[in-house]
């Protein structure tokens, strides 16, 4: 049964997506993804969202391009957190995308990260786990203590060997 379910609306979106359990893998976090369009095949996105609970997912992430209506058809039809990925698209570079999911109406929230940002949806997904979950508060806490020792060796060894060899090292 997983904790986390990572549904988009078509198979070019997966691409992106997968950063998304690339993260909760990370963290040990049980997913599944889906693939199911709020336009073409309404009836079975409304019934993902209205089973989505009882099947044990503590979270939706949703992700989607254009017109990006699937993370707020989820968001209708079920009181579980829903944190919306725009997907980048090829006619408006996601713009569409980022509008169409956070502009939800009043009573109907979805949490919207960054254009192609999957990996900080699954992160918000493991906070809002953690609120109720010590050992992923624990875990958070040790990733992002990882990503600061990890600035902090960029800052040493740019002090170290100078912009010019640092640039040239990092191309």
């Amino acid at each position: 049964m997983p904790d986390i379910g990572i549904i988009m609306g078509s198979d070019s979106d997966l691409e992106i997506m997968k950063e998304a359990g690339e993260i909760l893998r990370e963290f040990g976090i049980s997913y599944e993804y889906t693939i199911c369009s709020a336009h073409r095949l309404p009836e079975e996105t409304a019934e993902y969202a209205k089973n989505a609970a009882d099947s044990g997912i503590k979270v939706i992430i949703a992700g989607a391009g254009g017109a990006a209506h699937l993370p707020g058809v989820i968001a209708a039809y079920t009181v579980l957190p829903v944190v919306g990925v725009p997907i980048k698209s090829s006619t408006l570079s996601g713009i569409d995308s980022l509008y169409s999911i956070v502009q939800m109406p009043k009573g109907i929230p979805v949490a919207t990260v960054a254009i192609n940002g999957s990996a900080n949806a699954a992160l918000l997904a493991l906070q809002v786990m953690a609120l109720s979950d010590e050992d992923i508060k624990l875990a958070l806490l040790n990733y992002r203590h990882k990503m600061a020792e990890g600035v902090l060796e960029k800052d040493k060894r740019l002090k170290e060997i100078g912009v010019q060899a640092y640039l040239k090292d990092n191309k």
